[in-house]
């Protein structure tokens, strides 16, 4: 593993890096994609499970954002390229005060602005339409670019799944990010090891994803993606925006985190819980995380 030189320090105006705040915030993240789903019918659990603490880590302590100012030219930017997990970006945004968060209660409604996968048309605070995987790093070597052209600091992150890297599109733009030296482009993998076909390496190995990034010319830091004070160590080593190596945070996660039946398994890529399966959910969550003990295939 190596990690970018120095530290950005506080990155976020009036950030709250109390652990115990950002533990809580990250299961608000679980406890409201189960309440979502369960509105909508159906939803991802587990590709959102295993964001969770990276959602809380950037929102509540990190990134250079104004609730207040969706539009606000000098704010860094968040790209979602794993679009399916904003149920869980949802809740966060609307807690922030980006809008009411009264309005998610008829997430995916007809008439709802939320959607299964975001809008940046409709929803404040989103930065990227995503759809089909494999984009969101290209959109991202674009806003870096712009940044710099228009003299700006912001930074752009970058939320990739795993499984996402099998795309071509993804390398092509790692290769760009290196060749215009886009040290404000971060790239965040969350790397819970399975993808909606099965596992990831089983189905197009990726590692090893350190090497396969630095060959590239990109600064690598690889951490523990459940665990808040290393994703905030890892958020804070990052170099600010200019000429230089773009960065990636390869986060190792579980994909289902957090309910013990969902926890690595496939079958609840997506799903939807009813009845007491809910209410157990609801319970298991709100005891907080236990530890998790890896499975023996």
């Amino acid at each position: 593993m190596t990690a970018t030189a120095g530290s950005a320090g506080a990155h976020r105006p009036g950030r709250n890096v109390d652990l115990d705040h950002l533990v809580d915030r990250a299961k608000f993240v679980r406890l409201e994609t189960v309440r979502l789903t369960k509105i909508a019918g159906a939803g991802h659990y587990s590709s959102t499970f295993s964001a969770a603490e990276l959602f809380s880590a950037l929102y509540y302590a990190h990134l250079r954002i104004d609730p207040s100012r969706p539009d606000w030219p000098d704010r860094d930017r968040f790209i979602l390229s794993k679009g399916h997990a904003a149920i869980g970006l949802y809740p966060v945004l609307g807690d922030l005060g980006f809008f009411d968060p009264a309005l998610l209660d008829n997430y995916t409604r007809f008439g709802s602005p939320f959607g299964d996968h975001p809008d940046m048309k409709k929803v404040p605070g989103i930065d990227f339409s995503s759809g089909s995987l494999g984009h969101g790093l290209s959109i991202g070597v674009g806003m870096a670019l712009a940044g710099r052209m228009q003299n700006r600091s912001y930074r752009v992150y970058c939320m990739l799944g795993d499984g996402e890297l099998n795309e071509g599109q993804i390398w092509e733009a790692v290769m760009s990010a290196a060749h215009f030296k886009l040290q404000g482009l971060v790239a965040i993998i969350d790397r819970n090891q399975l993808c909606i076909d099965g596992p990831v390496d089983q189905i197009m190995g990726v590692e090893p994803l350190v090497d396969r990034f630095e060959s590239f010319g990109w600064a690598v830091q690889r951490i523990d993606g459940h665990d808040i004070p290393a994703v905030l160590g890892a958020l804070d080593a990052l170099q600010p925006a200019g000429l230089g190596k773009p960065q990636v945070i390869i986060a190792d996660t579980v994909k289902g985190r957090g309910i013990g039946h969902m926890e690595m398994k496939l079958n609840w890529h997506v799903g939807n819980l009813v009845g007491q399966d809910y209410e157990d959910a609801i319970t298991e969550l709100q005891a907080g995380l236990k530890p998790y003990v890896p499975v023996e295939a």
